[in-house]
Formats: structure tokens, sequence, C-alpha cells
């Protein structure tokens, strides 16, 4: 697990990546956190961006969500398209008996039970898997999904920066004006 180093300071963007690194393809979100994590060390450290994993998503990352601007839940799919998909999430209650394994609209739910307010903007990252044996390792589609994914989430990320700071830079410049 890597976090934030800000000192104290909730970094805006989290990634929550979910699976078992013991099961194939079921790796593939474990595997992005720790590319991402190699890539994109610097926003990291400044407290941009924070990574998170864990073997299932369960009702206390809720938590995790508080002071966030946006979420990325990552984990391996068998029902998405190849080589990843990217979609929004809104907050839906899962129809299970149990809070043992949840899926990231459950979570978002929580989080507005719980703090009686809206969940941040959340995406989910499905990369296409194809083989989840205990003990094998990541198939070679998978590796070729994942370094899809990572490449497009980096992306992602620095264009979401680009739009910060070009809104931060204009709002500067208004205030300056006013």
């Amino acid at each position: 697990m890597a976090t934030s180093e800000a000192g104290g300071r909730v970094a805006p963007v989290l990634v929550f990546a979910c699976g078992n690194p013991s099961r194939g393809d079921d790796a593939l979100g474990p595997a992005f956190i720790d590319r991402v994590e190699a890539l994109l060390a610097d926003e990291i450290r400044q407290g941009e961006l924070e990574l998170l994993t864990d073997f299932q998503l369960q009702a206390e990352h809720a938590l995790d969500l508080v002071g966030r601007e946006q979420v990325v839940f990552v984990d391996a799919s068998v029902a998405c398209a190849a080589p990843f998909t990217w979609t929004e999430v809104q907050p839906a209650r899962d129809v299970t008996w149990s809070t043992h394994v949840m899926s990231p609209a459950a979570v978002l739910a929580t989080f507005r039970a719980i703090d009686d307010r809206e969940p941040p903007p959340c995406r989910v990252l499905a990369i296409r898997g194809q083989a989840f044996e205990l003990g094998a390792p990541l198939s070679a589609p998978a590796a070729d999904h994942l370094a899809a994914a990572v490449d497009f989430f980096v992306g992602w990320l620095a264009a979401r920066a680009g739009g910060r700071a070009a809104a931060g830079a204009a709002a500067a410049d208004e205030s300056r004006r006013g």
C-alpha cells in the first residue's frame, strides 16, 4: 500500500485498487498500483495522489473517500471490453446478504449514509482479465491490458492537473483584475 506523503493533508485524488496478487489476472489491481506508484512518485510525494490497495472493498473503505476531489476504483474484470473500461459510478446499495464484499457503488452509498452528503466524483477503471487461477502469474493479454490502462490513467491525471493549473491561473488573473 502506498499513500500520499503530504503531511496530514488528504490527497485530492485517491486510487483504490482491489485484487489478489496470488490469483493470476486478479492481480491487475495491485499491479496497477505498483506501476502507478513508480511512475507518479513525485505526485504522491507532493500529496496530489494517494494509492490504496486491498483484496476487496468493504464498508470501512467509505472513510477513505472523505476530503477527496476524485476517486478511481481499479479492478480486474472478465465482463469489460478489452483492454479496459472507464466508467462513472454513482451511489447504489448492493443487493447482497453480506458486507464482506462490496461494489464501488455500494461504498459510495455507504459514504453518503455515514457522512450525510454526496461522495466525491468516482470512476471505475475495469481492466480486462481472463485467467484467475490460484498461483498463476498475470496472463500475457492481461499484462498488455494493464499497460494500456496505466498509460490511459497517467494521461488522464496529467490532463486533470493541467486543467486545475489553468483554472487556478485564471482565478489568480481574475483576482488581480478585480
